[in-house]
C-alpha cells in the first residue's frame, strides 16, 4: 500500500461521508493527514491487500480495487449493486468522487457492522442463505444493460493454484494438485461454464455480510468484485466444503441449507440429497482454500496450522472419490 493511495482513499471516504461539505472533498486542498474538518474523525484502514485497499471514514468507506480489474465488468457489477431489484440484498454503492486512484477503480459504500469473528455462535448462517436465495432468483435479463459478466469464482480458484505454484515447493502441493486435476475444466477456469447461469455473488463467506444501517440493521451482502452469471451452487460451496472437512458443525450446515431451501433458492433441490449439485463447487472451494493455505505457509516460512492441515486432508480424500456430476448448473 502506498501513501498516495491511502491519502487519495482518505479523501474519497471523507467526501462520501460528507458529500455536501466542501472541506471533505479530495479536490479542494484538504489535508488528509489531519482530522476531518467536517466531523473531527480520523480514518481507519480496514483492508490492505493487493486485490483491495479499504479506508473507512465514519459512515462511509472507500475502496481501491485490484489494478487488474476489468473496467467493463466492474461497471456492470456496480450497476447491479445499485439496481432497485437488489434493494435489501446487496449493499448499494455511494457516489464516488474519484473513479480511479493510481490506475485502480475506486468505489464508495456505506459502512456496515460486520460479522463478529469472536462470537461464532452468532454467525448469521440463516441470513446469509436467505440473501443468496433472493439473489439467485433475480432475473438477470431484468438487470441489463449493461450485460452482467460471468461470475469469477472459477477464475479465483485458478488464481489460488497459480499463487501456490509460484510460492515454491511444499510437501502438501501434490495432494492439492491431484484434487485440482479431478475437477471438470469449467470449475478450473479452463473452459466456459455449462450453458445457463443465474446471478451469483461469486465469493460468499461470512466476511461478505454487514448490518446496515449500523449497528443492527438487516444483513446485506457486500463486495461485488466476483458477482456475475454462473452456477448458483458455487455460492453454497464454501460452507459445504467446510462442512465436508469438519470445520462447520452439522447443525450450522443444516441451518444454512434449510434457510436457503425455505427461501426458494434454486441451486439445490427443494428436498433430498443436495450433493450432486454441490459436489463440484465444494471440491473447487476446498482446493482453492488449500492452495491459498499452502501458498501463505510457504511465503511466510511457517508450518500449516490445524485448520489449513484439515483442508489439505480434504484434498487428499476427495482426490480418491468419484465426482458426483449433474447435467449442469441451475438456470
Amino acid at each position: 500500500m502506498t501513501t498516495s493511495v491511502v491519502h487519495a482513499l482518505t479523501a474519497a471516504a471523507r467526501h462520501a461521508a460528507h458529500p455536501r461539505t466542501r472541506t471533505a472533498g479530495p479536490a479542494d486542498g484538504t489535508d488528509t493527514a489531519s482530522p476531518c474538518r467536517a466531523c473531527g474523525r480520523d480514518e481507519t484502514v480496514l483492508a490492505d491487500r493487493s486485490d483491495g485497499v479499504v479506508v473507512r471514514h465514519g459512515p462511509a468507506v472507500a475502496k481501491a480495487h485490484a489494478p487488474t480489474t476489468d473496467p467493463a465488468g466492474h461497471r456492470a457489477r456496480i450497476s447491479v449493486a445499485a439496481h432497485p431489484l437488489l434493494t435489501g440484498i446487496l449493499l448499494p454503492p455511494l457516489p464516488a468522487v474519484a473513479p480511479h486512484i493510481a490506475g485502480r477503480p475506486v468505489t464508495a459504500w456505506p459502512y456496515g457492522t460486520p460479522v463478529d469473528p469472536d462470537r461464532p455462535d452468532d454467525a448469521p448462517w440463516e441470513a446469509a442463505a436467505t440473501l443468496l436465495a433472493r439473489l439467485h432468483v433475480v432475473p438477470p435479463a431484468a438487470l441489463a444493460p449493461p450485460a452482467v459478466p460471468p461470475m469469477r469464482g472459477p477464475l479465483k480458484a485458478a488464481q489460488a493454484l497459480a499463487r501456490m505454484r509460484a510460492a515454491g515447493p511444499h510437501p502438501a502441493t501434490a495432494a492439492v494438485e491431484r484434487a485440482w486435476a479431478g475437477l471438470p475444466a469449467w470449475a478450473r477456469g479452463d473452459a466456459p461454464a455449462p450453458a445457463g447461469g443465474l446471478l451469483c455473488h461469486g465469493d460468499l463467506h461470512l466476511g461478505q455480510l454487514v448490518r446496515h444501517p449500523v449497528p443492527d440493521g438487516p444483513w446485506l451482502l457486500i463486495d461485488v468484485d466476483d458477482l456475475g452469471l454462473g452456477d448458483p451452487a458455487w455460492d453454497l460451496a464454501r460452507p459445504a466444503a467446510w462442512y465436508a472437512a469438519g470445520l462447520l458443525a452439522p447443525d450450522e450446515w443444516q441451518r444454512f441449507l434449510g434457510a436457503y431451501r425455505a427461501a426458494g433458492g434454486p441451486a439445490v433441490p427443494a428436498a433430498g440429497d443436495p450433493w450432486p449439485r454441490l459436489d463440484v463447487p465444494a471440491r473447487a472451494l476446498t482446493v482453492q482454500t488449500a492452495a491459498l493455505a499452502v501458498a501463505k505457509s510457504t511465503e511466510q516460512g511457517r508450518e500449516l496450522d490445524e485448520v489449513e492441515g484439515m483442508m489439505i486432508e480434504s484434498c487428499a480424500r476427495i482426490a480418491t472419490l468419484p465426482t458426483q456430476l449433474t447435467a449442469g448448473p441451475a438456470s
